[in-house]
C-alpha cells in the first residue's frame, strides 16, 4: 500500500502542470492559484489531524514554502518559453542533482566509496538523459538555448531550498503534517509579495488568479501523500518515486498539449526519459 500511496505525488504532479498550461493566465497567476489550492487542503488536514507546532519551526516552514514559490515561477515560465516536454526533465535533473548535492555535502548522506561511485553515475545518467531530451531539430528552427538553461537552474535553486529545509535541525523533529500547512502559506505569501511589487494590487482581479486552484488541489493532495509515502516507505524512495512524474508531464505535453516535435527530437527525448528515470531509481541504491 505504502508503494501505491507514493505513486500519488508522481501522477498528481505530473498531470498539475498539464492543467495550468491548459488553463493558462501569466506564471505568477498560476504559482498563486496552485498556492491557493494547497492552502485550501493543508488547512483541511491541519483541522483534521491537529499537529502542534512551535513558533519557530512555523516560521522556517514559511520561508520554505516561500523558496518553493520561486522555483515554481521558474518552471512556469520555461514551460511558456520552451514548452512542458522540454522543461519538465530538466527540472528534474537539476532537482535531483541539486537535492543530492545537499543531501551528500551537507548531511553526508552518502559515506562510503561505493555509494559515492554509485551515486555520481547515476547522476550522470540524469545530466546526459535531460541534455538528451532537450535536443532540437535545428531544421524546426526553434531550440533551448544557454539562457534558457540557465534561467531554469538558478530559480531550481528554490526547490532544492525547500526540500532541504525539512532535514535542518529545526524541523528535523517536527511533524511532517505541521509543516505542511505554514509551507503552503509560504508560497502564497512569497507570490503574492512578488505580484504586489511587479503589478500592483490589480492582479488579483485577473481571472488567472483563481482559474488555477484546481492545479492546486492537485499538488496539496500530492504533498499529504508525498508524506504518507515517505512514512511508509522512506523519504528516499519516496522521492525517487515521486519524480517519476517527468513521464507523464513529458509525454503529457507532447500528446495532450501537442507540442511539436520531429521524430528526430522524439527518438532522443524517449532515450533521454528513459536515462532520466534509470539514474533517478539508482540513486536508491547509493
Amino acid at each position: 500500500m505504502g508503494y501505491l500511496i507514493a505513486l500519488i505525488p508522481a501522477v498528481c504532479w505530473g498531470i498539475m502542470p498539464l492543467i495550468s498550461t491548459k488553463v493558462g493566465g501569466s506564471s505568477s497567476n498560476q504559482v498563486f492559484g496552485i498556492g491557493l489550492g494547497a492552502l485550501i487542503v493543508s488547512v483541511i488536514s491541519m483541522l483534521l489531524m491537529r499537529p502542534s507546532i512551535d513558533l519557530v519551526p512555523f516560521i522556517v516552514a514559511i520561508v520554505s514554502g516561500a523558496c518553493w514559490s520561486i522555483g515554481q515561477f521558474g518552471q512556469f515560465a520555461s514551460m511558456k518559453k520552451i514548452g512542458v516536454s522540454n522543461t519538465m526533465p530538466l527540472s528534474t535533473a537539476f532537482q535531483l542533482i541539486g537535492n543530492t548535492l545537499v543531501g551528500v555535502c551537507i548531511f553526508h548522506e552518502w559515506r562510503g566509496t561505493k555509494e559515492i561511485a554509485i551515486g555520481f553515475i547515476a547522476l550522470a545518467f540524469v545530466v546526459v538523459g535531460a541534455m538528451l531530451t532537450s535536443i532540437t531539430d535545428r531544421s524546426s528552427g526553434k531550440s533551448v538555448t544557454a539562457k534558457d538553461v540557465i534561467f531554469l537552474l538558478l530559480t531550481t535553486i528554490g526547490y532544492v531550498i525547500y526540500s532541504a529545509f525539512p532535514q535542518f535541525p529545526v524541523l528535523a523533529h517536527t511533524d511532517s503534517i505541521a509543516i505542511y500547512l505554514p509551507e503552503t502559506m509560504g508560497i502564497l505569501i512569497g507570490v503574492t509579495i512578488y505580484q504586489l511589487i511587479t503589478e500592483g494590487p490589480k492582479v488579483f482581479k485577473q481571472r488567472g488568479q483563481y482559474a488555477n486552484i484546481l492545479s492546486g488541489l492537485l499538488w496539496g493532495v500530492a504533498g499529504l501523500s508525498y508524506i504518507f509515502g515517505a512514512r511508509a516507505i522512506g523519504i528516499t524512495v519516496a522521492f525517487i518515486f515521486s519524480q517519476m512524474n517527468v513521464i507523464i508531464s513529458t509525454l503529457g505535453g507532447i500528446y495532450f498539449l501537442h507540442e511539436s516535435k520531429s521524430s528526430f527530437e522524439m527518438r532522443y527525448t524517449m532515450i533521454g526519459l528513459v536515462l532520466v528515470v534509470i539514474g533517478a531509481v539508482a540513486t536508491v541504491f547509493a
